[in-house]
């Protein structure tokens, strides 16, 4: 057999197994733009057994490298290393949180420091100004960011043309790109990125969520320019057209490449704006005859920010700690200064059993991606830096590696 032949053989075995794990849970399969026969194939066999899938993904394991280089071979065994940790979790094994969230992203977890929160809070108290309690003043604050829901739809295609303007011009990208924005409800997340390939997503925004002036430039940056759709293009054009390196047409939920993607995407706007982003934003929402304070939406961001690990602290004390759910909805509220409903709905996402883990992407994602933008080496600039988490199949060991 030679080099070539096995690694088609092992890539290949490996994209069928990612799609065999859409047969147990339903959107585990975040995208694939491959082969439509491999998905027929997939979809015409028995229903898989999990503990079946766990050992196809040792025994891919045991075959690598098969020819691939050694970034492919670290790329693709990170994600085995992840399907299968997930497939024994189908079959029923018990497997820790911390351990669980390791083996799917390639990071340790582990609880956040109440003081940092205080000091966060204590940053949003001078922020907001005027007396009374804090969780008050801002649920005011955020009740009179909220867009109309009349406006929001107008507001998110004015922010995408801002952006896919700035983008094309840093980040180019292939000239029949699109977008199709919807708005939805009764979603768990405030925005998802549906990518279908040929450089076309659809991206959903929960309207439920009453989305916020200063949430929404960092939420359609994320989704789109330079964030997910961006990043989907890119990597469609670079890594499996122009290189042939096919296990880059499935994207699969609780792998590596969700830490990846959602840290990228949650440093989209830094990346594409920066600071004053406040500024930009406010001009964008003048031409909607919509008032926005940018320079104050700023200093609130950049205090609620060192609020992130709050979330994941919640999802250790569910899962790992199997504290009493009031127990974590208290917790959340104390901390993210949200009521009852919110949080409730942040605990959904966190209770479901395919989303359960995915608040360390953000967390840990961001955390990591960040570090490795602003710790660059002389004469990188961060446009340069940011192009390579937009081009190369990287996984979060080999940034902290590097």
């Amino acid at each position: 057999m030679d080099a070539g032949t096995g690694s088609d053989t092992l890539v290949r075995d490996y994209l069928m197994l990612g799609l065999r794990f859409d047969r147990i849970e339903e959107g585990y399969v975040d995208s694939f733009t491959g082969d439509p026969a491999l998905r027929r194939a997939v979809a015409d066999e028995p229903a898989p057994d999990p503990a079946d899938l766990a050992r196809d993904a040792r025994r891919l394991l045991g075959e690598l490298p098969a020819g691939l280089d050694d970034e492919r071979a670290a790329f693709v065994g990170a994600h085995l290393r992840a399907l299968e940790c997930a497939a024994r979790t189908f079959a029923g094994e018990k497997v820790g949180f911390v351990d669980e969230v390791e083996a799917y992203f390639d990071v340790r977890i582990s609880k956040g420091d109440p003081e940092r929160y205080r000091e966060a809070h204590a940053k949003l108290d001078d922020a907001l100004g005027g007396t009374g309690p804090l969780a008050e003043r801002i649920a005011a604050h955020r009740a009179a960011e909220e867009i109309p829901p009349a406006r929001l739809e107008e507001a998110i295609h004015a922010f995408s043309s801002a952006l896919r303007d700035n983008v094309r011009a840093t980040f180019p990208l292939p000239e029949r790109e699109t977008i199709t924005y919807e708005v939805v409800s009764d979603k768990p997340w405030s925005g998802f990125n549906y990518y279908l390939g040929d450089y076309r997503s659809t991206v959903a925004v929960n309207a439920d969520l009453k989305q916020q002036m200063a949430n929404l430039p960092r939420l359609v940056a994320h989704e789109s320019y330079p964030g997910h759709h961006t990043e989907h293009c890119r990597k469609e054009a670079g890594l499996v057209e122009a290189k042939g390196q096919a296990e880059q047409t499935i994207f699969l939920v609780n792998t590596p490449q969700c830490l990846m993607a959602e840290g990228l995407a949650d440093l989209a706007l830094y990346a594409a704006v920066g600071p004053g982003w406040g500024s930009w934003a406010a001009e964008i929402y003048a031409d909607l005859g919509l008032r926005f304070d940018g320079a104050r939406a700023e200093t609130i961001s950049e205090a609620t920010a060192a609020l992130a690990d709050v979330r994941q602290d919640a999802a250790l004390m569910l899962h790992d700690e199997h504290r009493d759910v009031d127990d974590v909805v208290a917790f959340l509220k104390r901390w993210l200064l949200v009521d009852d409903d919110r949080a409730r709905q942040m605990l959904r996402f966190l209770s479901s059993p395919l989303w359960r883990a995915y608040t360390s992407t953000y967390v840990e994602g961001y955390r990591l991606l960040r570090g490795w933008l602003d710790d660059r080496p002389d004469g990188v600039t961060l446009t340069q830096r940011f192009t390579t988490l937009l081009d190369e199949p990287l996984i979060p060991s080999s940034l902290r590696t590097a």
